[in-house]
């Protein structure tokens, strides 16, 4: 399996360089198309969240020029985001999907959406047929790892999430919540659970506004709220003191001139924007007025900081957790590579006991069905003495670096090349 994956997250990179690499739901496919489609790549996903865009590919050679994707569907300059890229190959792309999966690589370490994120890159991967086998067994086991961690360590129990964060620093800002309204720009599920969180914690009324407004009207059904028209956002947002914004807009869409107007209806009354939005919604330099409090997504990467040293221990048994898992997904690759090996060995033996059985046979005349029986199991126990020691060879081999060259000797030797060939373009194809 030839795995290569390239990225940004948010320990890369800040989320001046995140949001421009920024991929929107509704683009998804398209990109995934462009990706499989790029030369050398057999197999794509891609994963573009608010802390972090990848792009995992199981490729021909090892060797695909994954750069070369990004410049061309970004059309960016490569100074802007090069510097900020990691790169893993083999048995550290599965380490890191793992991790990735598990909620190890988060900002907010055991957070529970990261699984449902990659879950659905994957889904929506494989309805374009971008995964279709060596990345589905590969994604089908990182899920299986992220639950092993979930169970087995308590990582993820009372796990600090975007949402506590945004209402531990309400409080800092206004000291109580108590009788605060609370405006949803975007109808996501992280701004739902952070509305819930600010509800619970004394907010008074929740204002959603959506572009799509059957959406806004059902999640604010939900709080006993009012959704509103987007296109009435700004005549109606002076009426919050917080607001949650996540829209998937290309540019922002809360700039300084609106701060000034909010702060002059609202008489200076400060007003706090929590913006999970990536790329942003609210232009950084609303952040330099008086009374006009803004977070992004770094901002409260810094808050939950100290999330990470409580759990530290729970941290430490869940990466033994992935150490273990790597091998054995490695080892299971290796067995994968000779088992076809050890097929094309078995069938080209079989064909010539049965083409020699068939050749003396009109020679031998009838027989009876005890001399059938014994010519059946000495040429069966021929084959079998004959084949126990490269197959043996090839299951050892399985566990070793030199796999690939045992495999190619046995095939040269049995002269399976042809048969290896056939039996791959016709898995090909059932795979397409």
């Amino acid at each position: 399996m030839n795995l290569q994956l390239i990225g940004v997250n948010h320990i890369s990179a800040p989320i001046e360089v995140r949001e421009r690499l920024a991929i929107a739901e509704s683009h998804l496919p398209d990109a995934l198309r462009r990706l499989a489609e790029h030369p050398g790549v057999d197999e794509g996903l891609i994963l573009s969240t608010c802390n972090r865009v990848e792009v995992l590919a199981q490729t021909r050679n090892g060797s695909t020029d994954l750069k070369g994707f990004l410049r061309e569907y970004f059309r960016l300059s490569p100074a802007d985001y090069e510097p900020h890229l990691y790169e893993y190959r083999e048995a550290e792309v599965v380490r890191h999907l793992f991790r990735v999966t598990s909620s190890l690589d988060s900002m907010v370490l055991g957070e529970p959406q990261i699984l449902g994120q990659v879950k659905e890159a994957y889904a929506t991967a494989r309805a374009v047929g971008a995964v279709h086998s060596q990345l589905d067994l590969l994604l089908t086991r990182a899920f299986a790892v992220a639950k092993r961690v979930r169970t087995e360590t308590a990582v993820g129990s009372s796990a600090v999430s975007v949402a506590s964060v945004a209402v531990d620093l309400a409080k800092k800002i206004f000291g109580s919540l108590r009788g605060k309204h609370v405006y949803l720009v975007g109808a996501g599920k992280v701004s739902e659970l952070a509305a819930r969180h600010l509800m619970a914690h004394g907010a008074e009324s929740i204002f959603v506004a959506n572009r799509t407004y059957d959406r806004a009207t059902q999640l604010a059904q939900r709080f006993n709220g009012q959704a509103i028209l987007f296109e009435q956002l700004y005549d109606t947002c002076d009426r919050a003191d917080i607001v949650i914004t996540s829209t998937g807009a290309p540019h922002t869409i809360f700039r300084r001139e609106h701060g000034e107007l909010f702060l002059s209806r609202r008489r200076n009354r400060p007003m706090f924007f929590i913006d999970i939005a990536v790329p942003r919604d609210v232009d950084p330099a609303m952040n330099g007025l008086d009374g006009i409090f803004v977070y992004d997504i770094d901002d409260l990467q810094q808050a939950v900081s100290t999330n990470v040293a409580d759990r530290r221990k729970e941290a430490e048994r869940a990466e033994a957790i992935i150490e273990s898992e790597v091998s054995r997904f490695q080892a299971r690759l290796q067995t994968l590579e000779v088992v076809p090996t050890i097929v094309s060995l078995q069938d080209h033996l079989e064909t010539i006991r049965q083409a020699e059985i068939d050749r003396v046979r009109g020679r031998l005349g009838a027989l009876s069905p005890e001399q059938e029986m014994a010519i059946e199991t000495l040429t069966r126990g021929i084959v079998n003495k004959i084949m126990h020691t490269p197959i043996s060879t090839l299951k050892t081999a399985a566990r070793e670096a030199e796999a690939t060259t045992i495999i190619d000797v046995i095939r040269r030797l049995f002269n399976l090349q042809d048969k290896k060939a056939v039996k791959t373009g016709t898995g090909s194809g059932a795979k397409g």
